[in-house]
């Protein structure tokens, strides 16, 4: 901690930051969460206020700096199998829309460091066999998509996930790595992923037959969650699955799919 206030005014300043940079809505309960995140790089820049660190993001100066800054401020931790009813309509869905020479294709889109990414993948390997599947998986956070990709994470992440997963896709640690897990290379090479901030025009993806789009809607404004699920849904084929977090909704935000249970949803 740097030991330095952070102000309302300065506070304000990094809202409007992390609102133009990712259509993040962030409350006035974030304040200490802003101060404790950023500390860390005043006392890199050796900078004095956080309006002084502001103020080197805003220069344009340092491009390198601002993606970090997002990162801090974007980073949220997950776990495997979270909300397992999903993964439970995702191996429903694969098993019914999987077509004979087309791969079946799954995109995280909010992916975090990539336990989303590969609890679908886990699913997807077991369910479909040597039938075809491609994951895509996306975060505006270089610094998380960097802890997906190296697929190593504490053993507390992978408390829901089904033990007979657990053997067959995951290497335990031991003496140095004791308590954490590996995501089996053969799995792990199965996963594309990329960044992608969901906020500004979406990059060359192709079409999915299932998206996550799940617990991200909840730092956007309504119309950012309009926006945002308009131009994910643009890329779900007909019949494809869609699933949100379950303390999301889209009430008010989208008509575009029709309900098949709590927090999932069918394109028609």
């Amino acid at each position: 901690m740097s030991g330095i206030d952070i102000t309302d005014q300065e506070f304000g300043q990094f809202q409007r930051f992390i609102f133009a940079a990712a259509g993040i809505s962030m409350s006035d309960g974030k304040k200490a969460l802003v101060s404790g995140r950023l500390a860390k790089r005043l006392q890199q820049h050796g900078l004095g206020s956080y309006g002084a660190y502001f103020r080197l993001l805003a220069s344009g100066s340092a491009p390198q700096e601002v993606q970090t800054a997002v990162d801090l401020l974007t980073t949220n931790e997950t776990y495997f199998f979270r909300e397992t009813v999903h993964f439970d309509a995702l191996r429903a869905h694969a098993l019914k829309a999987s077509e004979p020479g087309r791969p079946y294709r799954v995109w995280s889109a909010a992916c975090s460091s990539g336990e989303e990414a590969y609890s679908m993948a886990m699913v997807l390997d077991d369910t479909l066999g040597r039938r075809p599947w491609d994951i895509v998986a996306t975060d505006i956070s270089t610094q998380v998509l960097r802890r997906a990709q190296a697929a190593h994470y504490p053993d507390e992440r992978a408390r829901h996930t089904p033990p007979e997963y657990l053997r067959r896709y995951c290497l335990k640690g031991h003496g140095e790595q004791q308590g954490t897990l590996l995501v089996e290379a053969a799995l792990r090479e199965r996963v594309r992923f990329a960044q992608v901030n969901l906020n500004q025009s979406l990059p060359s993806l192709g079409t999915f037959d299932a998206v996550f789009l799940r617990n991200v809607m909840i730092y956007f404004s309504p119309e950012t969650k309009r926006q945002v699920v308009a131009r994910v849904l643009s890329l779900l084929r007909p019949g494809g699955l869609f699933c949100i977090g379950r303390s999301e909704s889209l009430n008010d935000i989208s008509d575009a799919v029709q309900t098949v249970a709590p927090s999932v949803f069918r394109k028609p």
